[in-house]
């Protein structure tokens, strides 16, 4: 395992996954979060022969480093 993935993982919570669950399996894996980050999700829609872009829902990603 190389020095960097040791410094820091990233948690992706799952999409039948509760934030709690995701921290619960950071914290068992050894790590704690430091950084939370969101990205939003959009779907393609065809309105009137134009295609255009909704908010479909939102991807939540944990930067976490090992608890020392």
């Amino acid at each position: 395992m190389s020095k960097d993935t040791k410094k820091k993982r990233m948690y992706e919570v799952g999409e039948n996954e509760s934030i709690d669950e995701c921290l619960n399996r950071m914290k068992k894996d050894g790590f704690a979060p430091v950084r939370r980050m969101e990205k939003p999700i959009f779907k393609e829609v065809e309105k009137n022969g134009t295609v255009e872009y909704e908010p479909a829902g939102r991807q939540i990603i944990f930067e976490a480093k090992p608890v020392e």
